[in-house]
């Protein structure tokens, strides 16, 4: 079994050429300036290139990353399958349940904060327009892991927690967001790729976790979570998972149960000890 992860040196990259090879695959990792040059048969394809945090920065690189050169791959690659990570922050407008599910309209006002979801729309929209079946989309929600990066809120925050003990949260404790575990992403993504039955999936957890929630867990490991006075509510809607559960009978991890695992791995790694290892 051959697989090409493109962005592998990325967070979701890197776990999840860990978990292929696991599985018995042979993994190639071309970097960007080998793509142009890229030749013979891929096997299944994982597009894992594109920006983060730092995409109101960067907006042109933004669209390249996410649709220019992604267009360009699926014009001359050879591949048996073809996986294009995309975002349920797409999903940012949605007003329940049915309107985060993969088949519903979804609502995007256009604007610089919006360069990163119209972009990964287009992403999805050129994979679509392809009349391959094996050609997929995965929306991922907030991924989180023992190496995650340190520039998203979660990882920020175990930096904090680790490093000093404690953490200050700018938003309101009211905030919300869906996380789903690496794990979960990475065997999800083989499946929905070898025998995936839809062209679009949601790969979240499906329920919501509030900034409030993590402080009392990170109080219970030991250490201090606080929250800025005035802070803004920022929640996203509940991700739909119906389809994942149904087809693939998908229980998430669960980020509260494993954020003392976490702690515990980021102390180790930046060589400091939490409150409960102390």
């Amino acid at each position: 079994m051959k697989a090409t992860v493109l962005g592998a040196q990325g967070f979701i990259g890197r776990n999840l050429v860990r978990s292929l090879r696991d599985t018995g695959y042979e993994v190639a990792e071309p970097d960007r300036s080998e793509l142009a040059g890229l030749s013979g048969p891929l096997g299944r394809v994982f597009y894992g290139i594109g920006m983060t945090g730092n995409f109101r920065a960067h907006p042109l690189a933004t669209v390249e990353a996410h649709a220019g050169l992604l267009a360009r791959l699926l014009e001359q690659a050879d591949f048996e399958s073809f996986v294009y990570f995309s975002s349920t922050r797409i999903y940012a407008l949605a007003g329940g349940l049915e309107e985060t599910s993969e088949d519903a309209p979804v609502q995007v006002l256009p604007s610089a904060d919006t360069t990163y979801d119209l972009s990964k729309m287009l992403g999805e929209a050129l994979c679509l327009s392809l009349n391959q079946p094996s050609v997929k989309v995965i929306r991922l929600s907030n991924v989180y892991g023992p190496d995650q990066s340190k520039a998203t809120f979660l990882g920020s925050l175990l930096e904090d927690l680790v490093t000093t003990g404690q953490a200050n949260i700018l938003e309101s404790p009211e905030s919300a967001k869906d996380y789903v575990a690496i794990s979960d992403v990475v065997n999800l993504a083989e499946k929905i790729a070898r025998c995936g039955l839809h062209r679009t999936y949601n790969v979240a957890s499906g329920q919501p976790v509030s900034h409030f929630e993590i402080a009392k867990a990170v109080e219970k490991n030991g250490l201090t979570c606080t929250f800025s006075p005035g802070g803004a509510r920022r929640a996203f809607p509940k991700i739909n998972i119906t389809r994942l559960q149904d087809e693939f009978d998908f229980t998430p991890r669960s980020l509260l149960e494993d954020l003392p695992q976490l702690i515990e791995t980021a102390g180790i790694r930046s060589g400091t000890q939490t409150g409960a290892q102390q």
